[in-house]
């Protein structure tokens, strides 16, 4: 896995074998920065990455010193790898839990100018990560969520749908608050 931009781009992480993962490509992960250095100040940036696997998207993030980055996975050993990289990389504002996504998005009460979820594709709760972002206003006003998924996959009829991206395989599906 590597960082591919910001102050740590080129920076190889070695994640150990056997975790549940499917880390976004870089083909995607440079798309996706792309779109979002237009539409956020990361310096001035809180994240919310679930479903964070090897945290690919919470390293991007701060690399490009991001001010606050909460992951969150499901499985304690993706928490332990983004934790003790973390650490060893002095990321202080990266800290990652254990915890299903939906018990922490219940339980949430900060918001995030940048929500960002990489479930596994074939996840029939895909649907429901936006609502539960949106129910719990955890989205800062002028945020942006990101979904990743598969190509089976059409969020596009879920409330605050914005566009959806599609880059090889990766379909990214972009929410916002409507406006007023």
């Amino acid at each position: 896995m590597r960082i591919i931009g910001g102050t740590l781009g080129g920076r190889i992480l070695h994640p150990p074998k056997g975790l549940p993962v499917r880390p976004t490509t870089d083909f995607a992960k440079t798309a996706l920065f792309n779109i979002l250095s237009s539409r956020l100040d990361f310096e001035e940036t809180s994240v919310l990455d679930l479903c964070c696997g090897t945290g690919s998207i919470s390293f991007e993030c701060a690399s490009r010193e991001a001010k606050k980055i909460t992951a969150v996975d499901l499985h304690g050993n993706c928490a332990k790898f983004v934790n003790d990289t973390a650490k060893a990389m002095k990321m202080p504002n990266l800290l990652a839990f254990k915890a299903d996504i939906f018990k922490f998005i219940e339980k949430e009460t900060n918001t995030y100018d940048f929500i960002f979820a990489d479930p596994p594709y074939e996840a029939e709760w895909i649907t429901q990560i936006s609502e539960a972002v949106f129910k719990q206003n955890i989205l800062s006003p002028n945020g942006i969520l990101i979904v990743e998924h598969g190509a089976k996959t059409d969020l596009s009829p879920s409330k605050n749908f914005v566009e959806k991206r599609k880059y090889g395989n990766v379909n990214f599906s972009i929410f916002k608050h409507h406006e007023q």
